[in-house]
């Protein structure tokens, strides 16, 4: 299955946990495909925290929508994440934000992404490595910014 992921992270060493998130996903069920250059953010939600970093990965997987979703926060355990504000400060973020063509709507797990269309921390890196995906809105994600803004980092 095609699989895009959002990760952020605005908490200690940024550069470190995005790229140990991504690394820690990589495996025999878990095959990345396409990986976002890292765009700097403001929060969202909760606005009195620091700045994020964020990317998005494409992946293949075998694995059922809830399965990768424990993995993606079995690894945000491991990476030190608390959840203690909704929308709060993080060590490390691991969203599914689409799942092929699936929805699901139970309470653990929400797809596609609800704030998908909303978030330009997530469309801008989207863009970047699928620059032609429609949005299961129907849109084309080239005609898709979302609210907040957005700078890509030289690093």
């Amino acid at each position: 299955m095609r699989v895009f992921l959002g990760l952020g992270s605005n908490l200690g060493d940024r550069a470190y946990y995005l790229a140990e998130g991504i690394l820690a996903l990589a495996g025999p069920m878990v095959k990345i495909v396409a990986t976002s250059r890292i765009y700097e953010t403001e929060p969202w939600g909760v606005m009195d925290q620091p700045l994020y970093w964020n990317q998005v990965i494409e992946v293949e997987t075998s694995l059922e929508p809830l399965d990768l979703l424990h993995v993606c926060q079995e690894i945000e355990h491991r990476l030190g994440r608390e959840r203690k504000v909704h929308w709060g400060p993080r060590t490390i973020d691991i969203d599914l934000l689409l799942y092929d063509n699936r929805a699901s709507e139970s309470e653990e797990l929400k797809l596609p992404h609800p704030y998908l269309e909303e978030r330009a921390f997530v469309l801008a890196p989207l863009r970047e490595i699928a620059p032609k995906l429609v949005l299961p809105s129907g849109r084309p994600i080239a005609e898709v910014s979302g609210e907040g803004r957005v700078h890509l980092l030289t690093i």
